[in-house]
């Protein structure tokens, strides 16, 4: 007689290893996109914040001056405004227009971890940011 050999079954088979494979690509898939966006307003926040604090010193200058200044430096040099040093090297900033001013523009450099060429816009007029790491109307 032949002996009675117990299988044991122990472990997944392969389809229930595939589902599990899927569900976790699905949710990566969902996932890695909203990250992506998240890191990339992280690294416009600092863009932002640095813009809001140049266009407090440009109504500053206003004030003491009756026109505009022509460029960020200018404040710099007046020290109507101070920035980061790290903030300098990640972003250059721009003012558009001139009396008055229209638009601060940040362009990120080399430096950034994100890659240069991001530009952040703030327009005075309705006083809303655009561009990079920021929602657009179809988002919102």
């Amino acid at each position: 007689m032949l002996p009675n050999f117990k299988r044991q079954d122990r472990g997944f088979t392969l389809i229930e290893v595939l589902v599990v494979v899927v569900i976790v690509a699905i949710l990566a898939a969902i996932s890695v996109p909203i990250y992506i966006q998240y890191v990339q307003g992280a690294r416009a926040s600092d863009a932002q914040a640095t813009i809001g604090a140049i266009y407090n010193s440009v109504k500053m200058y206003r004030q003491d001056y009756g026109e505009d200044p022509t460029s960020v430096e200018e404040l710099q040099e007046l020290e109507y405004l101070e920035i980061d040093e790290g903030t300098e090297r990640q972003w250059t900033f721009t003012l558009i227009g001139s009396n008055p001013v229209t638009q601060i523009e940040a362009v990120s450099t080399a430096e950034m971890k994100g890659g240069a060429g991001h530009v952040v816009l703030f327009d005075v007029e309705t006083g809303r940011f655009s561009g990079y790491g920021l929602p657009t109307d179809e988002e919102m």
